[in-house]
C-alpha cells in the first residue's frame, strides 16, 4: 500500500488490507475491509497499458494503412471513447464491491449472465496467451535461451504466483510498473528518436479515411476490452468514494498510458517497417547501446506485461467463479478453489501460447476487432441497466439466487444482446471477413458504431419494466455500517 492509500484509508477510518493471499473471491467486499483511493486506479491501469502489447497495438494502424500523424489522432480518439466506457464499469466497484460480471446477472438473469461470461473468459484466455508470448521472448532473450517454452513457462509461473495473492499485490505492481514503464520505454523513445528521422513522415501525412477508421477502432476495441474486468480491481474503495474520482482514476491511467503506448508504436512501425514486424521483442531490445541495457529493456518488456497479464489471470479466475457460483448458489469460492482455477487457468495459457501461430499482428489484430463484436453490446446493456434504469441501485443479495427479483434467464435481454451482435456482421471489414454494407464504403469498420447505437435504441425500452427494481441500495446484512454514501451523488 502507498503513503497516500495509507493515509486516506487511516482517515476515512477503514483498515489497512490484510497481507498475504487474498481471501475474498465473488462476494461483496464489507465496508470493514474497504480500502485504498482512486490514485491506485490511476497507477494500476497507467502500469497495464505501458506495455508491448499496446505497442504492437500503435503499430498495427501504421502496418494496415495509416499515415503516421493520422494514426496518432486516430488512436486518441479511439482511447477516448472506449476509456469513458471503460472507466464507467470501474466507478461500478465502489458502489456495488462486487467483481464486474455478477453486476451482469441484474440484466441477464442469474443464469443468462454465463453467455457473456464464456465470451469473457476466451478473451482472458486470448490476451493472456498471446501477452505470454511475447513476454517469453523478452524473457529468452535476456537470459541467452533458444528453448520458446522456457520463456513462457517462467512468464506464466510468476503470473499465477500474483494472481494467487490478489487484489492488493496487483495493485502494487501496478505502481511498479508505471514507475518501471516510463522510465524504460521513455529511454526506448529517446533511443529510436536518437536513430531515426520522422519529421518527412509526419510533413507529409495523407488523410484516407479507412485506415483512419481503423486506428480508431483498434485504440476503442483496446479499452472497451478492460470492461468486464474493470470492476474487479475497484471492488475495495471506500463505498463512499464519489463517483467523479472513481471513474476519472481509471479513465486517465488508461487512456494516458495506452496512448503514449501507442504513439510509441506508432513511430516504431514507421521506422522498423518489416525489421519490426518480424520480431517486435527483439527490434525494440535493439534500440539499446549496449547488452546491460537491452536486458533492462526487456525487463521493462516483462514487468508491463505481467501487470497486465496477472489482471487476465485474476479477472478469468472471478469469471470461471461467478458462472459456476450461478448454477451452485453459492456467494463464495473457498480460497484453495480460487488458487486452483489461477493455476488451471495459466496452464491452458501456457498451451495456448506454445501453439499460437507466427502470424502474430495479423492474428492479433483480428482478435482485437472480433472481441468489439461480442463485448459492445454486453457493455451498452450494463451501463444502460445500471446508470439510467436502475439508478445505480441493486438488490446485491438477489444477485445469487434464482428465487430472487433477477430470475434465472431474462430472454429479452438475452435476445437484444444477440441482436447487438448480428447487426454489427454487415459493418465489419476485416481480412477474415468483410460484410456487404463494408464493402459498399470502402471497407471502412464501422460495426462497433454500429453496436453501440443499435443495441442501445434496442434495449433500452425493453429494460424500464423487466424486473422489479429497488429505489435503493439493498445489501447483504453486515456488510454496510452506517455512513453517508457520497457514490450516490
Amino acid at each position: 500500500m502507498g503513503v497516500a492509500d495509507k493515509v486516506a484509508s487511516e482517515s476515512e477510518g477503514t483498515p489497512s488490507p490484510k497481507k498475504g493471499i487474498e481471501r475474498r473471491s465473488i462476494e461483496m467486499i464489507p465496508d470493514s475491509e474497504r480500502h485504498g483511493t482512486p490514485w491506485s486506479q490511476f497507477t494500476l491501469w497507467f502500469g497495464a497499458n505501458l506495455q508491448i502489447t499496446a505497442i504492437v497495438d500503435g503499430a498495427l494502424a501504421v502496418v494496415f494503412g495509416a499515415d503516421a500523424l493520422w494514426a496518432i489522432l486516430g488512436l486518441f480518439i479511439g482511447q477516448v471513447i472506449g476509456g469513458t466506457v471503460m472507466a464507467l464499469h470501474s466507478a461500478q466497484g465502489p458502489r456495488l464491491g462486487l467483481p464486474q460480471m455478477i453486476s451482469s446477472r441484474a440484466q441477464f438473469g442469474v443464469y443468462g449472465a454465463t453467455i457473456p461470461l464464456v465470451l469473457v473468459l476466451m478473451m482472458y484466455l486470448g490476451f493472456a496467451s498471446t501477452g505470454t508470448v511475447l513476454s517469453g521472448q523478452a524473457i529468452n532473450a535476456a537470459i541467452g535461451s533458444d528453448q520458446r517454452w522456457i520463456g513462457i513457462v517462467i512468464f506464466a509461473g510468476i503470473t499465477a504466483v500474483i494472481a494467487i495473492f490478489g487484489y492488493d499485490v496487483i495493485h502494487r505492481l501496478g505502481r511498479i510498473a508505471s514507475t518501471v514503464g516510463m522510465v524504460g520505454l521513455g529511454y526506448v523513445a529517446i533511443r529510436l528518436f536518437q536513430t531515426n528521422s520522422f519529421g518527412g513522415a509526419l510533413a507529409n501525412s495523407q488523410f484516407e479515411l479507412v485506415p483512419f477508421m481503423l486506428a480508431i477502432a483498434l485504440a476503442a476495441g483496446w479499452q472497451l476490452t478492460y470492461a468486464p474486468y474493470a470492476g474487479d480491481y475497484s471492488r475495495y474503495l471506500p463505498r463512499d468514494t464519489p463517483f467523479g474520482r472513481a471513474w476519472l482514476g481509471p479513465f486517465a491511467g488508461s487512456v494516458l498510458g495506452a496512448t503514449l503506448s501507442m504513439t510509441l508504436g506508432v513511430f516504431v512501425a514507421v521506422a522498423g517497417g518489416k525489421a519490426f514486424l518480424g520480431n517486435q521483442v527483439g527490434f525494440i531490445g535493439g534500440l539499446a547501446h549496449n547488452q546491460v541495457l537491452t536486458v533492462l529493456v526487456l525487463i521493462t518488456i516483462v514487468v508491463g506485461k505481467l501487470t497486465v497479464n496477472t489482471l487476465n489471470a485474476y479477472g478469468g479466475v472471478m469469471a470461471i467463479s461467478t458462472a459456476l457460483s450461478g448454477f451452485t448458489g453459492k456467494d463464495t469460492i473457498p480460497p484453495k478453489v480460487r488458487i486452483s482455477f489461477v493455476i488451471g487457468f495459466n496452464l491452458v495459457v501456457i498451451g495456448i501460447a506454445l501453439w499460437a501461430s507466427a502470424d502474430f499482428l495479423t492474428n492479433f489484430k483480428n482478435f482485437i476487432l472480433c472481441l468489439l463484436l461480442f463485448f459492445v453490446p454486453w457493455s451498452v446493456i450494463n451501463l444502460i441497466n445500471f446508470y439510467i434504469v436502475a439508478k445505480r441501485n441493486i438488490d446485491v443479495p438477489a444477485l445469487y439466487s434464482v428465487k430472487g427479483r433477477y430470475g434465472k434467464l431474462h430472454v429479452p435481454t438475452v435476445a437484444v444482446y444477440f441482436v447487438g451482435v448480428l447487426i454489427q456482421i454487415p459493418f465489419m471489414s476485416q481480412a477474415l471477413f468483410t460484410g456487404p454494407l463494408a464493402r459498399m464504403m470502402g471497407g471502412i469498420d464501422l460495426s462497433w458504431i454500429v453496436g453501440l447505437i443499435g443495441t442501445a435504441v434496442l434495449y433500452y425500452p425493453i429494460s424500464r419494466n423487466a424486473f422489479d427494481y429497488p429505489s435503493r441500495m439493498i445489501y447483504p446484512e453486515g456488510m454496510v455500517v452506517d455512513r453517508k454514501d457520497a457514490s450516490i451523488g
